[in-house]
């Protein structure tokens, strides 16, 4: 920011940041320790890479980490090809790793490590002698086997890089024996003749023992003695020899020595791929970084199990709220109900006039019952006098009385009689049971 004073958002502050990391700090190797590793579900791998003095957190991609050839733990000793970065939404300075490889499996012999030091020491790794690579070569020199896989590798790159560049072989031997001495007039060969602008020394991978040739001082001498640059692509990416420090630039691979001298020629195609990878990248780092929000994220989440006790506790709420209001509602309903019915009462029209009216009418139909009933019981007198004389009952009074044979037959003739016949009398006061001794006709 040109304004001093000006103030800067923390979103703005940490994007500058790592755009400038990734900027300043090429892909790199970083070695140490594994610890605080995790496997996200995501597939991402989280963890810290340490050494005695010091740690850093770090992040692989489920993409990187699913092509890496063992299962990764804590305390294992590694090395990671990584970009430098920044996770923008928590601040947190990382390493974003493409590659791994175990530690420890570099290994230098106590001559490559004399070597290395005495020609240090005679300035032949020296920054201030390292020749400027020509950015568009009008001819390519290569010092190589004509049998090798790195040579067709190379011819391929050039080919199909900048197909117009003519390429000349200087051919050596790389391996065994006298191929030191054979790659040093192949050097000394090329710097003679003058006929590139440049040369590549360039081999296969293979053992520290395959390589050992590039190794010697006889070829390290000649490289710097070279009057052109020189650039080394021998063996793989983890490989490194005494010439790759001489030579003027060191690539990874022999591919990538052929590729870094014909990038001017490609720089046009290029700056449309990298435009595009610029753009991809940008992508994956807008979808990763928010799949590391998401990872931070998950352990937030809620247990259904406490979001139905929460859901509970709310609806118990809503239940004392619903009650409250339902027993508010049904007060509210009975003060109406009362007003309405003192309104009715209050409207009710006055009865007394017609109260004192029924009460006479009453008085009048209780008068009329009572003759009426006089009436009628006079009625009824008359009629049981009547009955009471036609009543059987009063006959048997007067002296008479009704016979019945034993089953309560009743009998009106004495013909109906036989003699020692039991008989039953009923008279006025009671039942006489008699025998019959004689029949006398009338």
């Amino acid at each position: 920011m040109s304004d001093a004073n000006a103030v800067m958002p923390v979103n703005e502050l940490n994007k500058r940041a790592r755009h400038l990391l990734e900027r300043e700090f090429p892909l790199l190797w970083v070695a140490g320790e594994i610890s605080n590793l995790t496997r996200a579900t995501s597939g991402h791998w989280y963890f810290s890479l340490k050494d005695e003095l010091a740690q850093v957190r770090c992040v692989m991609f489920r993409s990187r980490a699913q092509a890496l050839p063992w299962r990764l733990e804590n305390g294992q000793q590694v090395e990671v090809h990584a970009l430098v970065s920044l996770y923008e939404a928590r601040g947190e300075f990382q390493l974003s790793v493409e590659g791994m490889r175990r530690g420890g499996l570099g290994r230098l012999f106590e001559a490559f490590a004399r070597l290395r030091a005495q020609l240090g020491a005679d300035g032949l790794f020296a920054a201030e002698r390292k020749k400027m690579l020509p950015r568009y070569p009008r001819a390519i020199g290569i010092v190589s086997s004509p049998q090798a896989a790195a040579l067709r590798d190379v011819m391929a790159a050039i080919g199909r890089r900048a197909p117009h560049l003519p390429m000349i072989l200087y051919p050596t031997t790389v391996q065994g024996d006298g191929a030191a001495a054979s790659i040093a007039m192949a050097l000394r060969t090329a710097a003679t003749r003058k006929e590139t602008d440049l040369i590549l020394v360039v081999r296969g991978g293979g053992s520290i023992e395959d390589l050992w040739a590039f190794n010697e001082e006889v070829v390290a001498r000649a490289l710097a003695a070279c009057t052109l640059p020189t650039v080394s692509g021998i063996g793989h990416e983890t490989d490194v020899t005494i010439a790759d420090f001489v030579a003027d630039l060191r690539t990874a691979t022999p591919t990538a020595a052929a590729e870094m001298v014909t990038q001017g020629w490609y720089e046009a195609a290029a700056e449309i791929a990298s435009l595009d990878t610029a753009l991809s990248r940008a992508a994956e780092y807008r979808l990763t970084s928010a799949q590391q929000g998401l990872d931070m994220l998950a352990p937030r989440l809620i247990h259904p199990a406490t979001r139905l006790r929460m859901a509970a506790g709310s609806l118990n709420l809503l239940d004392s709220k619903m009650k409250a209001s339902v027993s508010n509602q049904i007060g509210k309903r009975r003060v109406q109900l009362n007003q309405g019915a003192l309104s009715l009462y209050r409207g009710m029209p006055r009865t007394e006039t017609r109260t004192s009216r029924i009460a006479l009418l009453s008085q009048r139909l209780d008068a009329s019952l009572r003759r009426m009933q006089a009436n009628r019981l006079g009625t009824i007198e008359r009629i049981s006098a009547a009955l009471n004389h036609l009543n059987p009952e009063s006959i048997l009074a007067r002296g008479f009385a009704i016979v019945r044979d034993e089953n309560g037959h009743l009998i009106a003739d004495a013909k109906g009689l036989a003699m020692g016949q039991t008989i039953n009398l009923r008279m006025a006061n009671g039942d006489i049971d008699a025998g019959v001794l004689a029949i006398r006709p009338g």
